[in-house]
């Protein structure tokens, strides 16, 4: 069976809100957790980052007029909660997990040290990176790139919020928007495609990272992502 050794999953804050406006509905979740168990399940190393927009957004900080490294510093808190809402529905189902946070909060989840988290991937433990880069100015997308660029992984798998792959423009606005089944690096740079902020693109095109950007929302889309079939965008 074709499929991915070590993969990073990037995920938005948003997708664990479910239908709700804000926050984290657990029924989602669980949901995701039962598909991250199916990869555990193939043998395959995972890591994931999830982003924060469920908790915080900027858009409130500047409305409050607060600086952009506080409002930053925030964002990378609320990653730090919802890493620990996924670790718990994980092993709530059997599957060991580690927390790993670029801010100190020795408490509730282990410093980012690159080898304890090599370690913990070879042991076939889901690693989960919080609290983006640990500096602002990051965004999560950054911080995905900059993970899976140090463990080395196959691929990022981007996990969107209901968007099927790459687009020549916003789907959402456009009805003649036209999906992208392959692209390289350099045509995401180029045309300035919002796959991620360009700072993560530069990233993933110096370290050679191949990045598959998929509708999360279809039961099934992660592990198909995993498997290497045809779904969404593939960018390498």
């Amino acid at each position: 069976m074709a499929k991915y050794n070590r993969v990073l999953l990037k995920m938005s804050g948003e997708a664990l809100k479910g239908e709700s406006d804000y926050g984290i509905d657990p029924i989602t979740v669980k949901n995701l957790a039962d598909e991250i168990k199916e990869i555990h399940d193939l043998g395959v190393q995972l890591a994931l980052v999830v982003g924060g927009g469920n908790i915080w957004r900027g858009k409130t900080a500047s409305d409050l007029g607060m600086g952009r490294a506080q409002a930053d510093y925030m964002g990378m808190l609320a990653t730090i909660m919802n890493g620990l809402a996924v670790q718990d529905a994980l092993e709530s189902i059997g599957v060991s997990t580690r927390v790993m946070s670029a801010i100190h909060c020795n408490e509730v989840a282990e410093p980012y040290i690159l080898r304890k988290a090599v370690s913990h991937l070879n042991k076939g433990i889901v690693t989960i990176f919080v609290g983006g880069t640990g500096s602002p100015f990051f965004t999560t997308d950054t911080a995905a790139a900059l993970r899976a660029a140090e463990i080395k992984a196959d691929a990022i798998l981007m996990a969107k919020n209901g968007v099927e792959g790459v687009y020549n423009k916003d789907p959402r606005k456009f009805k003649d928007a036209v999906l992208f089944k392959k692209l390289r690096h350099s045509e995401v740079l180029e045309k300035e495609l919002m796959v991620m902020d360009m700072t993560a693109a530069t990233l993933c095109k110096d370290n050679n990272i191949n990045i598959v950007v998929f509708n999360m929302n279809k039961a099934g889309n992660i592990k198909r992502a995993v498997l290497k079939e045809a779904i969404g965008t593939f960018i390498n």
